[in-house]
């Protein structure tokens, strides 16, 4: 594994970007996503799908000119079309006009349509928190969760961003409708270890922690159970009816067409509803109450996004991993 430093890796992308048509401004926003993505410990969705999005521009279904544009508005809450251009850029963008719709209003939503795969969810939780905002942000994908209790995926392991600002750290949780994502059972099995505890079905139906297993099944197991599965499609009616976009049942099933997605991203301006520093200082009280009592382990119980931050700083110091392979890819491009 190569150590890369930020600005370094960040140039190699958007020159790979520009290479194959993205505007500099547009190359240079989207490079600094995806290194921040990997800078943050989220490989699977960093630099490690940097090849992935270069397919899908080379195929055809991402259009690197194309930028969302609003479709219609009712006060706080607005529709985009994303155009077909790339996800992580229209998914900043849309999360930027909720931002600016809260400081307006108090709370701001916006319902993208027709767009792709934004790659890391959390780096507009992230983005939202660094305006000072709670914000909240969700994605339909394809079909690739089965409901809880059928064998089919039918469902969209669609993840869900949470984020609360505060000053020692923002509070941003991150996650999957399944006890693990895709990304992180493909980490595992390319590390040769099995998950902390189990994961999803093998093909005999069997709960397991083999990745390898699950992979083949392509049955991840929803958080907990039926709730999880529940969670899932509510996220998808949510998306669909809020856009007027697609569903998952309308989404192409192979990943690298994995096009054409609905995505919701709303904000609450907290501090406009009471200025007085209470909200912050509540977040803080309420983030020291939970990890007063020390883990199973004696160990202090982390908040989401600790250890992202923890991640952030030693991999600023030491240099970004990257796979020797993959940056040669992106070279190469």
């Amino acid at each position: 594994m190569l150590r890369v430093p930020f600005d370094e890796l960040k140039t190699i992308l958007a020159e790979a970007l520009m290479r194959v048509g993205f505007p500099p401004d547009r190359a240079e926003l989207s490079a600094r996503l995806f290194a921040e993505t990997t800078r943050d410990g989220v490989y699977t969705h960093g630099v490690n799908r940097f090849p992935r999005l270069i397919m899908m521009v080379r195929n055809g279904e991402i259009d690197v000119t194309a930028r969302p544009s609003r479709v219609s508005s009712l006060g706080a809450i607005e529709r985009w079309n994303g155009n077909r251009g790339p996800g992580n850029l229209s998914a900043w963008e849309c999360m930027r006009r909720a931002i600016e719709l809260a400081h307006e209003h108090g709370i701001g939503c916006v319902a993208l349509t027709n767009t792709n795969h934004w790659l890391r969810g959390g780096s507009y939780g992230w983005q939202a928190a660094d305006a000072g905002m709670i914000g909240m942000c969700w994605t339909n994908t394809l079909a690739n969760l089965a409901p809880w209790g059928a064998s089919d995926p039918r469902l969209g392991n669609n993840p869900l961003i949470i984020a609360v600002p505060r000053p020692e750290g923002h509070v941003v949780l991150d996650m999957a409708m399944s006890q693990f994502s895709y990304g992180a059972i493909e980490a595992y099995r390319k590390r040769g270890e099995m998950l902390p505890v189990d994961g999803g079905f093998d093909l005999e139906g069997n709960l397991t922690t083999d990745p390898a297993a699950i992979e083949a099944s392509n049955r991840a197991l929803p958080i907990g159970y039926w709730k999880g599965s529940g969670l899932a499609l509510l996220l998808d009616l949510l998306a669909t009816l809020l856009s007027g976009g697609l569903s998952t049942i309308h989404i192409p099933t192979d990943p690298v067409h994995e096009v054409g997605i609905s995505q919701v991203f709303i904000t609450f301006n907290v501090s406009r509803l009471d200025p007085s520093g209470a909200p912050a200082r509540m977040a803080d009280e309420i983030v020291r109450f939970v990890q007063l009592p020390p883990g199973s382990k004696g160990e202090r119980v982390r908040y989401p996004g600790e250890k992202t931050l923890r991640l952030r700083r030693e991999n600023m110091e030491m240099g970004i991993p990257v796979e020797p392979a993959v940056l040669a890819e992106i070279k190469a491009v």
